[in-house]
């Protein structure tokens, strides 16, 4: 085997299941031919050979995942054109059940938003479901969705035929070869030593599966993925299946069924999983089985049963129990890794690898190819984590409850409760004794809203409508817009970066132009070369030398990394995150300037202190740095205490809050108000397909700016072309009653536009409102925008809609600026 290893080769792919397979075959189609593959075992070893090789879209309800699953059902379907070796796809159809009203929205909503993508998911008669599936019980069923074109496919064949594919176009594939470190100068990959000798490579891509923790640690890379034990059966002939018979998938059972060999198989995504080997998975495991906990499964049996009650009478040919990989937000975890350059990761696919195989590959593909992506990458981008999520009990905690949620419904703000209270703020206490209901995001506790004194912080019943806090939610919104809130923001992303290039160095980042004097805040994204944004965040000049870039708790991950890869290390630049270093309170609303002057010996007036502007002040023992800048359209400031001080402050706040009107505010109401001013958050209602100038931040670039900045040629391409024919709009609901959440199709004029990025309830302006993106064959003028017709999708039903491009609320920004 030595003999015929290379001793060069420009990427190392490790792992040949079939995302190692995809990425290689996308990798060759873009004209890398000199790819090496190799696999410590054989081809489709680990968890490809044991996959269920469903092609079902779900529900979906973001654009990158559609994109995911119908590349990957197109290239399937046509894949043997090229190779000659089938996938074995076959376009059975899928057919989802709905038993309850939540779920059944849920459906309607996600059904609307997937037509939009190619994905011609409806809703059908209960009459013509029960034709697909004549022996399933009905009784309890009050809703149906069916995909014609979904189906099924063969995983080992799906792997051979692109394996095929890339060989075809030059690429090397070598089985029984063992990666056992990979080598890196300066923060850079240099080459791949195996048990057959060493490989000199400018990239690697860690496509080892449930390995690919494992092996990501050989190089320092912190991958948070773990393997559960998963289970299917497989009953004996079952007269009414053919292989014709479409995959059916009743998430309230947990389970799905299609036909397998004349038999009947069911799958199962169990409520409460279990995770399997947390010490490390066994080299040797390549095709093994994992004995299955019968007494475990019976319950989630028995209630899978109850849809095909005929089955029961059967017997059982096979109850397979094997290992697949899952990930702390079932979300893939695809991308350069922060920890080395050119270490490239696709992994953690939630048992969807042969669902998300093509477009995976495709995407990541694209991405070392050309050095960025081709679809928003926010949700999937392997440094969305922070290193304590790889920990194994955080792992192995979570794992419990993830694979159930792969079925569950995806209510709005539904989250995790599993390995809960990773990170604190430290105001965490004195937040939970005023009522703080909490969610978890980036591994942070947050407050969400806040229960009355004599109410329990709880979730009564989670649903698309109005749940038991709406009230709650509401006082918060309005004591913002009419007294002053409270919130405690501790979780957002803080980075000092200080030196004598400082400036140099950000403003080649900086959209905006920050050489501004010490005590001014700059709002700004960072663009990547395409024009696209990186970021969306606030720069503070502290002192001549020093700064404070301020970004969300979502993108710290990958603010820290852009920061690394684009500073050169000849600029005398220091970054530090000193994200724990400060607790975050702001305080917004009319009587903010009140409150704050009477806990402060500084000046505060509009005179002494405008808007975006930063002083450090007084706050009784302590000295904070005052930001004068809102997110949610209030006058206000953000306040970064040192955290030994930050009780004591927030204390003081409390106290002569009590004289203010003062009100605790959490996220639901943050939401609420920015999306009434039209304020963009990244990842949600922007992302690193979107410019700044279609999302209406064209105000925050410069293009003249001395010495330009990364993604300038692009976007000053753009702004000569005129006036964009994609562009984000801020809309509200005409009816008071229905709710936006995210994902709802716009239409305009009759035809669809696009879709909503975020949406809440506009309390101040009285409906629902929130921000989406619409394209046109022409451009988008501001008169088109008033007069059009817009409706928007609720789960099935168009509701009127009125669109702009100005903030629905205080255009003038009167509120802010006073």
């Amino acid at each position: 085997m030595s003999q015929n290893l290379p001793s060069k080769a420009k990427v190392v792919v490790v792992g040949g299941g079939v995302i190692g397979c995809s990425v290689a075959y996308h990798l060759t189609k873009l004209g890398w031919s000199d790819v090496l593959l190799l696999e410590k075992a054989q081809l489709t070893s680990g968890t490809t050979w044991h996959a269920a090789g469903l092609i079902v879209s779900g529900l979906l309800n973001d654009e990158t995942s559609a994109d995911i699953f119908t590349y990957s059902r197109n290239l399937y379907a046509t894949l043997e054109q090229e190779t000659g070796l089938s996938t074995g796809f076959k376009s059975i159809g899928y057919l989802q059940v709905a038993c309850d009203t939540e779920r059944l929205e849920e459906m309607r909503r996600s059904a609307a938003f997937m037509r939009n993508f190619g994905i011609d998911c409806n809703e059908i008669s209960l009459e013509e479901a029960q034709g697909h599936w004549p022996n399933a019980r009905w009784d309890d069923v009050i809703g149906a969705f069916y995909t014609a074109e979904d189906g099924r496919a063969n995983p080992v064949d799906v792997t051979m035929s692109l394996a095929k594919g890339f060989r075809q176009r030059g690429g090397s594939l070598i089985e029984g070869v063992c990666v056992t470190d990979v080598l890196h100068t300066e923060g850079k990959v240099t080459a791949v030593v195996t048990d057959h000798g060493t490989v000199e490579t400018q990239y690697v891509v860690n496509c080892a599966g449930m390995w690919a923790r494992q092996f990501g640690k050989l190089a320092g890379v912190s991958l948070p993925l773990q393997a559960a034990e998963h289970y299917y059966l497989i009953t004996e002939n079952m007269p009414a299946m053919t292989p014709k018979t479409p995959v059916l998938e009743d998430p309230d059972r947990y389970a799905y069924f299609r036909e397998e060999v004349g038999g009947m198989m069911i799958g199962l995504f169990e409520p409460q999983a279990a995770p399997w080997n947390l010490e490390g998975i066994p080299d040797e495991f390549s095709f093994g089985e994992i004995e299955p906990d019968w007494e475990r499964m019976i319950p989630f049996l028995e209630r899978a049963y109850e849809r095909v009650p005929d089955a029961k009478d059967l017997g059982i040919r096979k109850f397979f129990c094997g290992p697949e990989s899952f990930t702390p937000d079932l979300a893939p975890l695809v991308g350069e890794a922060p920890e080395l350059a050119n270490y490239f990761v696709a992994c953690g696919m939630n048992s969807l690898g042969i669902l998300s195989g093509g477009g995976v590959g495709r995407i990541l593909a694209h991405w070392i190819v050309n050095g960025q992506p081709d679809v928003d990458v926010t949700g999937i981008n392997v440094n969305r984590f922070h290193d304590c999520q790889a920990n194994q009990q955080y792992l192995g905690d979570r794992l419990v409850e993830v694979l159930g949620k792969m079925y569950e419904p995806h209510y709005p703000n539904l989250g995790m409760t599993t390995a809960r209270g990773v990170k604190r703020s430290v105001l965490h206490e004195r937040l939970q004794q005023s009522g703080a209901h909490f969610i978890e995001s980036s591994s942070w506790e947050i407050a969400d809203w806040y229960a009355p004194n004599d109410q329990a912080a709880e979730v009564e019943r989670y649903s698309w409508g109005r749940q038991n806090w709406f009230s709650y939610h509401e006082a918060e919104h309005r004591a913002c817009r009419e007294t002053v809130a409270l919130m405690d923001m501790s979780f957002m992303g803080k980075f000092l970066v200080q030196g004598r290039d400082a400036e140099r160095a950000l403003n080649r980042l900086c959209c905006n132009d920050i050489a501004v004097p010490p005590g001014r805040i700059v709002y700004t994204q960072w663009a990547n070369s395409a024009g696209g944004i990186e970021a969306d965040l606030t720069v503070t000049r502290l002192t001549a030398g020093r700064f404070m870039v301020i970004c969300s708790d979502t993108a710290h991950g990958h603010v820290g990394m852009w920061l690394q890869r684009n500073i050169s290390d000849e600029q005398h630049v220091f970054v530090t995150d000193v994200t724990s270093s400060y607790a975050q309170i702001n305080i917004h609303g009319p009587k903010a300037r009140a409150l704050l002057s009477a806990m402060t010996t500084t000046d505060v007036s509009d005179q002494a202190f405008p808007y975006l502007h930063a002083h450090q002040i007084d706050i009784g023992y302590a000295l904070v740095w005052a930001i004068r800048v809102t997110y949610v359209g209030e006058l206000g400031w953000e306040l970064y205490i040192p955290t030994e001080h930050a009780v004591q402050v927030y204390d003081r706040i409390v106290d002569e809050g009590r004289h203010h009107g003062l009100r605790h505010a959490g996220l639901q109401a943050l939401n609420s108000l920015r999306l009434e001013k039209g304020y963009r958050d990244y990842g949600h209602d922007i992302d690193n397909m979107d410019t700044p100038l279609e999302a209406g931040l064209g105000f925050a670039v410069k293009l003249d700016k001395a010495d330009g900045f990364i993604g300038r040629d692009a976007l000053a391409e753009l702004k000569l072309a005129g006036t964009p024919t994609r562009r984000l709009l801020q809309f509200k609901l005409r009816d008071p009653e229905p709710l936006l959440h995210h994902a709802e199709t716009i239409y305009r004029n009759g035809e669809v536009a696009g879709y909503m990025r975020a949406g809440a309830y506009g309390f101040s302006l009285g409906a629902a409102v929130g921000l989406g993106f619409i394209e046109s064959a022409s451009p988008i003028t501001p008169q088109h925008v008033l007069e059009d017709r817009w409706e928007i999708d609720i789960a099935g039903t168009l509701y009127a809609a009125d669109a702009s491009l100005r903030p629905l609320f205080d255009p003038g920004m009167t509120r802010i600026k006073c």
